[in-house]
């Protein structure tokens, strides 16, 4: 089966292509199946803005379409940046830039009341159309340091309290068993390979 990501964020590809465990050349971008442009993400929740993306390449491409949408949400912030993490402080902003502005709005409380998730929904359009979303989500707390190599986006200020490290500090393989990626992904291989 042939799978098309709905995304062109090779760090997300790699994941995805790494945790399903599906052979490289069973899987291709929404570039690589002949999507061009941009795809608005106008939607208010995880689930909505994952079936945007995936409707949008799957009415060019047809096949078997997935599109993941995720974020970080932080408990005193109102579960913000939420939908908006990698918009968050501005489109082209780094991530040591959004770091920076989050630690900003966190400073009045406390770090140990810095609780925070990841949270990954996944949709999968089937080449008959049927559409399912799966969510998974994994819970930490904001380190008050952005401390690691591995992993991308919020992963280096995640931090894990019960292991004393963040997702960018875990070894690859344990964090795609933990993350609420790894979650959603495992329960999409069962759903595509009953």
């Amino acid at each position: 089966m042939k799978l098309t990501l709905a995304t062109r964020n090779q760090d997300k590809v790699n994941e995805i292509v790494e945790i399903l465990g599906w052979p490289r050349a069973d899987i291709q971008t929404m570039t690589e199946a002949g999507f061009v442009g941009e795809i608005e993400e106008n939607g208010n929740t995880y689930e909505e803005n994952a079936l945007i993306k995936a409707r949008a390449v799957h009415n060019k491409t047809g096949g078997v379409v997935i599109a993941d949408d995720s974020g970080l949400g932080i408990d005193v912030l109102d579960g913000a940046p939420g939908i908006y993490s990698s918009r968050f402080a501005g489109e082209d902003t780094g991530y040591p830039e959004k770091y920076k502005r989050l630690y900003g709005l966190l400073a009045p409380f406390p770090p140990e009341q810095w609780n925070c998730r990841f949270v990954c929904v996944i949709a999968v359009i089937f080449a008959d159309g049927r559409e399912q979303t799966i969510r998974g989500e994994v819970a930490g707390r904001i380190s008050p340091v952005s401390r690691g190599e591995n992993g991308f986006g919020y992963d280096p200020i995640f931090l894990l309290p019960e292991r004393g490290l963040t997702m960018a500090e875990l070894d690859p393989a344990e964090k795609n068993r933990i993350s609420h990626r790894g979650q959603a992904l495992a329960k999409l291989r069962e759903i595509l390979l009953p």
